[in-house]
C-alpha cells in the first residue's frame, strides 16, 4: 500500500543531538533494544541482532484511517499510495527500484491508527535507505498524472480487498454499526464514493498536516548498533525542522451502547453460513495491561485451536460445527472489540448455531476455565513469545504498532508478563465485563440458495490492515 508525507518547507535548523536511552533488561540480561529522540522530536528504537548482515529500516506515523477528514475516508491510504510517487529529487517509482538494485525490498502499509513504510536489506546500505525515507518526510512531490492513475489502483484495491469477497463486504458492514460515532466504523481504504472524491490536494493537505519528525518513529532492527542507527538518523532526519502543524489527536468519544444490534447479509457467493458476535471493549494502556491481558487468554481459552472450549463443545464433542473461534484486537488507540464465531455444518439454521454459541458461552461463565487448559494455553503464549524474539520484523512491527495505540517500550516488555500472571479467575471477570448485550453486534452472514464458489471462508475479523 503507498501513503504520502507532509510538504513543509525544509529548514535546515541547528538540532542539538540527544543522546541514547540504553532500554531496561527484558527477559534475559539484555534484550537488545535501545532507544533515542531527536531534537526535532523523531524517537528511535533499535534492535540489535547481528546473527545475519541484514536490517529492517522501518518509519511509522502516527496518523492513521482514523484521522481521515469527515468525508474523504480512504485518505491516509491514498496517501501512503503517493509517497511512492516521487519527491523534489527522485522520479515516480525510482525509490523502490533503487530498493531493489541494491538487493531490497521495500513496501508500506495503513491501518486505522497508524502508517508505516518498511524496508528490508543489506545492513551496509542502511544509510541509503534512511536517506531516502528522510527525502520523502519532507519533500514530496507526485505528479497530479501519478495522483489520477493512483486513484484507479486504490479503487481496484477495493474491489479486490472488499467487494469481491462476501466476508470482506460483511466486516465492512458490521464494523460501521459496531460504532456509533467513532471514526473506527470507517474503512481504513474508504467508501467507494469517498475514494473517487480523493485529490492530491487532499493528500498533500494531509501529509502537510501530520507527516514530520515530531509524528514518526523510525524502528531498525537487526545488524546495527544504536550508536550507528542514531548517528545515521542524525544526519538524515535531523536536519528535517518539527511540523509545527502536527497537534494532539483528538477524536471524537464513542458515546454509551445502550442496545444491542444485529444484522443480516446475504451473498451467493456464501459456501458456509456463519453466525459471528462481537463486543466493544478497552485494549491495552500504558501501564494498565492486566486487563487486556485477561481478554487475550480469555480468547485463546474459547477460541484457540481444537482444544479450545468452543471447539471442544461445538466440534469434538458434538459434530455439530465445522470451525469456530474467538478474537481480541489487543492494541489500538481507542476503544477495540472482543468477538466469537461458529460456522455451523452445512444444513444447520444459524439460529439454532447462535444458541448453541452462547450456550456454550454461558456455561463458561459459570464454570470458569479448566485448570489444564489454561495452564497449556499459557505455555503456548510463553512459546509463541519466545519465538517471536527470532523474527526481527516481528519484532518491530510488534513495537510500532504498539508505540503508535499509545503504549511504551516498557509496556512492550511488560507485556509477557501480564499475560503469564492471568488467573482463572481474572478470565471470569475479563469474560462477564466483556459479554454485555448492549455493547454487541450480531451477524449472519447466509448465502442466496444460488449456486456458490469453493474457495474457503473469510471471516472477516481483525484489525483492518492494508499493505505489506
Amino acid at each position: 500500500m503507498r501513503l504520502v508525507p507532509y510538504a513543509f518547507a525544509l529548514l535546515l535548523l541547528p538540532l542539538a543531538p540527544a543522546a541514547a536511552e540504553e532500554a531496561a533488561p527484558g527477559d534475559g540480561p539484555d534484550d537488545g533494544i535501545a532507544t533515542f529522540t531527536l531534537a526535532n522530536g523523531l524517537e528511535g528504537v533499535v534492535i540489535e541482532d547481528r546473527r545475519a548482515p541484514v536490517v529492517t529500516h522501518m518509519v511509522w506515523y502516527r496518523v492513521g484511517a482514523a484521522d481521515d477528514p469527515p468525508g474523504l475516508s480512504g485518505l491516509a491510504h491514498f496517501l501512503e499510495h503517493m509517497m511512492f510517487k516521487g519527491t523534489e529529487t527522485l522520479d515516480e517509482g525510482e525509490f523502490s527500484r533503487i530498493v531493489r538494485a541494491n538487493g531490497g525490498e521495500d513496501n508500506a502499509f495503513a491501518s486505522y491508527d497508524y502508517t508505516g513504510y518498511i524496508q528490508r536489506i543489506a545492513s551496509d546500505r542502511l544509510d541509503l535507505v534512511m536517506s531516502m525515507e528522510a527525502d520523502r518526510m519532507a519533500n514530496l512531490a507526485p505528479s497530479p498524472a501519478s495522483a489520477i492513475s493512483e486513484l484507479d489502483v486504490v479503487i481496484e484495491e477495493r474491489r479486490q480487498v472488499v467487494e469481491n469477497t462476501p466476508g470482506g463486504v460483511f466486516g465492512e458492514q458490521r464494523r460501521a454499526i459496531q460504532y456509533l460515532n467513532h471514526p473506527y466504523q470507517r474503512p481504513v481504504i474508504g467508501w467507494m464514493h469517498e475514494i473517487e472524491r480523493l485529490t492530491l490536494d487532499a493528500a498533500m493537505d494531509f501529509y502537510a498536516e501530520h507527516y514530520g519528525p515530531n509524528n514518526a518513529i523510525l524502528i531498525v532492527a537487526g545488524d546495527a548498533s544504536v550508536e550507528e542507527v542514531q548517528a545515521l538518523a542524525e544526519q538524515h532526519f535531523g536536519p528535517i525542522p518539527p511540523n509545527p502543524n502536527v497537534a494532539e489527536r483528538e477524536r471524537v468519544a464513542e458515546p454509551p451502547h445502550i442496545a444491542a444490534r444485529r444484522l443480516e447479509y446475504r451473498d451467493p457467493r456464501v459456501q458456509n453460513p456463519y453466525v459471528i458476535r462481537s463486543y466493544l471493549t478497552e485494549p491495552r494502556r500504558p501501564a494498565d495491561q492486566a486487563e487486556a491481558a485477561a481478554l487475550t487468554v480469555l480468547a485463546d481459552v474459547l477460541g484457540r485451536g481444537i482444544t479450545s472450549v468452543l471447539a471442544r463443545e461445538l466440534r469434538v464433542e458434538d459434530d455439530f460445527a465445522l470451525d469456530t473461534g474467538a478474537f481480541y484486537g489487543d492494541t489500538a488507540l481507542d476503544l477495540t472489540t472482543f468477538g466469537i464465531y461458529v460456522i455451523p455444518n452445512p444444513g444447520i439454521p444459524l439460529e439454532e448455531a447462535e444458541a448453541r454459541m452462547d450456550a456454550v458461552i454461558e456455561r463458561f461463565l459459570e464454570e470458569g476455565p479448566d485448570p489444564d487448559q489454561l495452564e497449556r494455553i499459557k505455555t503456548q503464549i510463553r512459546a509463541s513469545e519466545i519465538y517471536a524474539l527470532d523474527n526481527l520484523g516481528s519484532r518491530a512491527r510488534r513495537i510500532g504498532v504498539a508505540l503508535t495505540s499509545g503504549l511504551t517500550i516498557e509496556d512492550v516488555r511488560a507485556w509477557p508478563d501480564a499475560l503469564e500472571a492471568v488467573t482463572a479467575e481474572e478470565v471470569v471477570a475479563a469474560a462477564r465485563a466483556v459479554f454485555r448485550p448492549e455493547t454487541s453486534v450480531t451477524g449472519w452472514l447466509l448465502g442466496t440458495g444460488e449456486a456458490t464458489g469453493d474457495g474457503p471462508t473469510d471471516i472477516g475479523i481483525g484489525t483492518e490492515i492494508l499493505g505489506e
